[in-house]
């Protein structure tokens, strides 16, 4: 089931970073390490910072995006210090991890990590279901990487440990059917121009926060899109 848990890293500027949270991974048990665009991999230095965990550098999955590396994931946390103008889902790391290795038991899930210097942006945030903090001084709050993967690499291993937890009964789609949907309803927005591109505010950012909640099954997406083909097909005959 560990297995099943994605650490990913989003564009890390020092290889040195790279090896000290494959070892934090390797200590609790986590072996699946993906690298969405690093400025250096692979390195002598994430070697001798990995000190024992070069089989999870081995392994590490190397991917151009973050869209690549959440494929088949069916619960996406990202990992961030920083306030967001528009108030996300939030979870504290002893519930992320709970849910993560609850529904690794069934499925690829992925835990997020931004940049050393910015994080994650708003649009890598908005692939993911939910945000999640470590709560640190309000004087000095900013952690190292791989200190921040060794904390929820203890939380996830403790949940590990627990009492199997409930999920879901429904079986939510992958993250690349939720970004198929979404182009399809921006699409669909712009079109009847519910949706100005040229003034796009926050809507579609406020969508994915909405579906992102519900995390529709595979019949519901379908539904979903059913409904954005019918109404595109209705507004071709008007023409």
């Amino acid at each position: 089931m560990l297995s099943n848990i994605r650490i990913v890293l989003v564009n890390t500027s020092h290889p040195g970073n790279i090896g000290a949270c494959a070892r934090a991974m390797k200590t609790m048990g986590l072996s699946a390490l993906t690298l969405v665009q690093p400025k250096l991999f692979p390195s002598a230095e994430a070697i001798a910072r990995a000190a024992g965990a070069e089989d999870v550098l081995e392994n590490a999955t190397l991917c151009d995006s973050l869209e690549q590396a959440l494929t088949g994931c069916t619960l996406v946390v990202g990992a961030s210090a920083r306030v967001r103008s528009i108030e996300w889902p939030e979870l504290a790391p002893r519930e992320a991890a709970a849910r993560l290795t609850a529904e690794a038991v069934h499925a690829p899930v992925a835990l997020v990590f931004g940049r050393e210097h910015s994080g994650l942006s708003n649009a890598e945030l908005d692939r993911c279901h939910f945000l999640t903090r470590i709560p640190a001084s309000p004087g000095f709050a900013s952690l190292n990487i791989a200190a921040a993967v060794q904390v929820f690499a203890y939380e996830i291993l403790l949940a590990h440990s627990a009492p199997p937890r409930a999920v879901d009964e429904h079986d939510p789609v992958g993250a690349e059917q939720m970004e198929l949907f979404y182009a399809h309803l921006e699409q669909m927005l712009v079109q009847t121009e519910f949706l100005n591109p040229r003034i796009p505010k926050k809507l579609m950012r406020r969508l994915r926060r909405l579906f992102n909640r519900a995390r529709p099954d595979q019949n519901e997406v379908n539904i979903l899109r059913g409904m954005l083909t019918e109404i595109a097909r209705k507004l071709a005959g008007k023409t």
